[in-house]
């Protein structure tokens, strides 16, 4: 068996709200989702979900090869762009491929990723995760009610530019998810928007009212001395690595003792999650994948010992993605279809409107001019509605922002 070529596709998630974070929130209610195909000349073809604009760089790595060598071409791609790199776009075309490989892996295998790679137990933790920034009060409960109706009890909000805000938020969430915990988990996501003493005082405000599991990627993601200032700040646990692009990125948070939970982004691939799942059990570290549509990491989730929490982004998936798993009693039920059990409808697909992004002006993707240099609180009303005039506004010396 052999690959011979793949395709490339995009199809849309439906979210039915608005998305984004502190640095901003999309357009679109729809944003855009890559999805490839590797195929082979046994006319069976592997998917990978991910952005792959770099694939070109790539595929000649494994063109020709017998994809059951996973971790083998794995690594013969981060060597074939060795001289230029694999960060960044390059790193998301090496996962997508990495998560194509795994998926022909296994329908060869006749079972499940999950299956393939050793798990027990097809039932994966997970948490509520509604990129929820965007939404007024009433949209959040009636959001995180509908997480607490599949059995729900952990959550994470998305915040950090008004901490009276927030804290109201929170414990809403709370209220919600409440329903099946006594002691629903609270993540709270800052997506980079700080300093660290803007992230200890910010955090600290929100702990006087609310017990938080962990605070998400309070500074800059290679700012191991800052992580690790923020974690000996405050209560919480820090966690961090969803947009770290290879282990030699872990390596000096790790050093620096700077983060309690170890995450790897989803659209970075399988073999990616289980090398970073190692690194992190060999320091006695939790580690949790931060979801896509689809949650493809859920199948490598259920096979590594130190295992904590998948993401949970939404309740339903993209336009022409048949995933064969259920979100239920609090997490991600997988089942029986071979490969990571995605069925790629490409009509389906082709008839979608494939309008909506992800990375407009304004949008998360895009960092702020004053991210990380705001020093008073913003007030509650501008929370959602300045978010992306935030990124047309050119810097002025009037202090403005978080405290």
């Amino acid at each position: 068996m052999r690959i011979t070529g793949y395709r490339s596709l995009t199809t849309r998630h439906d979210w039915g709200r608005l998305v984004g974070d502190a640095n901003g929130t999309t357009d679109s209610t729809h944003t855009e989702v890559p999805v490839l195909l590797l195929e082979t000349d046994a006319g069976i073809d592997g998917v990978g979900l991910g952005a792959h604009a770099d694939i070109d760089r790539v595929f000649p790595a494994v063109e020709g090869e017998d994809p059951r060598a996973v971790t083998a071409l794995y690594d013969r791609m981060l060597a074939h762009v060795f001289k230029s790199g694999h960060a960044g776009s390059v790193f998301g075309a090496i996962g997508a491929v990495d998560m194509a490989l795994w998926d022909l892996k296994a329908k060869l295998a006749g079972e499940p990723l999950w299956r393939t790679l050793g798990a027990r137990d097809r039932f994966v933790p997970g948490y509520a995760s509604g990129l929820d920034m965007a939404l007024d009060d009433e949209s959040l409960v009636a959001l995180y009610a509908r997480f607490a109706d599949r059995g729900f009890s952990a959550g994470k909000l998305k915040g950090g530019r008004d901490a009276d805000h927030d804290v109201r938020r929170l414990l809403a969430i709370r209220d919600e998810l409440g329903r099946n915990s006594t002691s629903p988990a609270l993540m709270f996501d800052a997506n980079e928007s700080w300093n660290r003493s803007q992230a200890v005082r910010f955090v600290t405000a929100l702990e006087r009212a609310v017990d938080l599991t962990w605070i998400e990627e309070p500074v800059r993601r290679w700012d191991a001395a800052g992580l690790a200032s923020v974690r000996h700040g405050i209560r919480a646990a820090v966690a961090t690595g969803e947009n770290l692009t290879g282990l030699e990125q872990y390596r000096p948070l790790l050093d620096a003792d700077a983060v309690d939970v170890v995450q790897a982004g989803s659209i970075w691939g399988i073999t990616h999650f289980l090398r970073v799942a190692v690194l992190a059990h060999g320091r006695d570290l939790p580690v949790s994948p931060v979801g896509y549509n689809g949650n493809p990491l859920a199948h490598a989730a259920a096979a590594v010992p130190n295992h904590l929490a998948t993401e949970v982004q939404d309740l339903t998936f993209p336009t022409g993605l048949l995933i064969d798993q259920e979100l239920a009693d609090g997490g991600i039920v997988l089942g029986d279809r071979p490969g990571l059990g995605i069925e790629v409808d490409e009509a389906a697909i082709a008839a979608a409107d494939g309008a909506g992004t992800w990375s407009t002006e304004g949008g998360p993707h895009v960092r702020p001019a004053r991210a990380g240099l705001r020093l008073v609180p913003e007030p509650e009303r501008t929370v959602a509605s300045d978010l992306r005039a935030d990124h047309r506004r050119r810097p002025t010396p009037e202090l403005e922002g978080i405290s």
